[in-house]
């Protein structure tokens, strides 16, 4: 690789950091935060060897938990950290580095700025290297926080185990780099890259449901299967990490190729040319065409998530009933005495706050139509704002519904229950959701800016939820949710007054983030 090529990526580099200074150090704090303070957190639910040889062997016994978290490899306190958190870290490890990859790639292509900088003393392969080393930096973090916050339950564990996480990280790293190059669209490669991650957990789950050593073949052949086989704190296997370190190279060269054979802005899977087809004779019409895909995606990812979370309700409730500690994880998460209901009510809540994350992402979409420039032609006519922004608003509140409903019914017909109760308590996170995404429409409104800060809170809810109680955090942490707030159902009767509290909060979130937009300046 000459060096030509990659002149500027010093520069390049130390803008793709600046313009992460904030995003790059919370993530990092966050994944390697929430990893290293499993320990002690652990240790307090089972405080003796005994406990934690139970709940190892109860939790490996039963292939609904597995698929979630995979077997348990070792009974120490470290080798439980590794399964409880291991696995999630590593995916939101390989989440931030793909959102940065396609930041600094294709979004900087797609938005003009890429070719601007290419007009200075920037080399082909530079934006790209530039990029990495970015995800480079997120993932070492994490890496070295996990290493550092685990010492003390043996530092062989802890490094393997942080090597397993950043590792993964930057295979969906270069897959990111990868879909850069194929696609025209920021959208289309984070959502490629996503499926990508879908699928390789998918992968691990099935193969951890079938087998309880970790050595099924589709485990092997997932990624975040690498992760999990490098069995930190249980005799660590380092010739695993080959395995990441070759899926790196290859992709890496994979996408250098491709990156020395386009001109700037093109992609090779390019856009069909028009002429567009059906009717676009409206703002909402425009909108629905643009986000109809991602709505799709969506709508089929939370009925076959439904499905399959629906088929393990019966194992989780029989692993509850025999494990005291864990009774209490599941109840605190699910709010109900009943195990059954609390199951369904910790996965029903977990779809909502998934829900809120594709919510989010609808409104930011028409705030992106602006960014871009292409909602400037279209309000130069008669058309209004309100009526421009509500096409796009009836997608993310309707469509959070409509996959809210599609996971609700794959939980019924996996499961075999009544559906009225589990659809009423799918129906019942829209509140929250609706809480976030009016939030998305105020920081949209009010601080076009900022409006991207939204993700942050999605997120933190969503780390709140579903790691929170695990870590025994504080009420008042835990409080910062809306999700918290809402009653957790399927289980008694549902109370009014929170729902109707959060609706308003939506209402009027939503509301004053319209009439801001209203009198505010277009961006540019």
């Amino acid at each position: 690789m000459s060096t030509v090529t990659l002149a500027g990526t010093g520069t390049l580099t130390r803008l793709a950091l600046r313009r992460d200074r904030l995003m790059i150090p919370l993530w990092a704090l966050v994944t390697g935060g929430m990893v290293a303070s499993g320990a002690s957190s652990l240790e307090g639910l089972y405080d003796t060897a005994a406990a934690r040889a139970e709940v190892a062997a109860s939790m490996t016994a039963n292939s609904s938990m597995r698929a979630l978290y995979g077997p348990v490899f070792d009974d120490s306190v470290g080798g439980l950290v590794a399964w409880r958190f291991g696995t999630f870290a590593a995916v939101l490890a390989a989440v931030a580095s793909l959102i940065v990859v396609v930041r600094h790639t294709r979004e900087e292509e797609e938005t003009g700025r890429q070719e601007m900088l290419s007009a200075g003393a920037v080399g082909r392969r530079a934006p790209l290297t530039a990029a990495l080393l970015a995800a480079l930096a997120v993932n070492t973090a994490v890496a070295l926080i996990v290493t550092a916050g685990l010492a003390g339950q043996g530092t062989a564990g802890a490094l393997a185990l942080g090597l397993a996480i950043g590792g993964t990280g930057m295979v969906f790293a270069t897959t990111a780099a990868l879909a850069a190059q194929l696609t025209e669209s920021a959208r289309l490669a984070k959502g490629l890259t996503a499926a990508a991650l879908g699928l390789a957990f998918a992968l691990r789950a099935a193969g951890d449901s079938g087998t309880a050593d970790g050595s099924s073949l589709l485990t092997w052949l997932s990624p975040v299967g690498w992760a999990e086989n490098v069995r930190a704190f249980a005799g660590e296997r380092w010739w695993v990490l080959l395995l990441t370190a070759g899926a790196i190279l290859i992709q890496t060269a994979a996408a250098y190729a491709l990156t020395a054979r386009r001109d700037v802005g093109a992609s090779f899977l390019a856009t069909r040319p028009g002429p567009a087809e059906g009717r676009l004779g409206s703002a909402g019409a425009l909108a629905w065409r643009l986000q109809r895909g991602a709505l799709l995606g969506w709508s089929l990812g939370f009925l076959l998530g439904g499905l399959v979370f629906g088929g393990m309700v019966e194992g989780a409730a029989d692993l509850v009933g025999d494990n005291e500690q864990a009774r209490e994880i599941f109840e605190r998460m699910g709010g109900q005495s009943a195990l059954t209901d609390a199951f369904l009510a910790t996965m029903v809540s977990l779809f909502g706050m998934i829900a809120a994350l594709f919510a989010v992402g609808s409104v930011l979409r028409a705030h992106g139509e602006e960014t871009s420039g292409r909602a400037e032609p279209l309000l130069a006519n008669a058309l209004g704002r309100l009526r421009w922004a509500a096409g796009h608003l009836v997608i993310a509140f309707g469509g959070s519904a409509l996959i809210l409903l599609l996971a609700g019914l794959g939980l019924t017909l996996s499961y075999g229950r009544d559906p009225a109760p589990i659809l009423g308590a799918a129906l019942a996170q829209l509140p929250a959701v609706w809480t976030l995404a009016g939030l998305a429409v105020l920081l949209w409104g009010a601080a076009p800016k900022a409006a991207t800060a939204a993700w942050g809170m999605a997120g933190l809810c969503l780390a709140l939820g579903w790691i929170g109680p695990a870590l025994d955090l504080p009420q008042e942490a835990l409080n910062l949710s809306p999700f918290t707030h809402l009653p957790k159902l399927p289980g008694p009767e549902p109370t009014w007054p929170p729902i109707l509290l959060l609706t308003t909060v939506a209402m009027t979130l939503t509301t004053t983030g319209l009439a801001r937009l209203r009198r505010r300046d277009l961006l540019t």
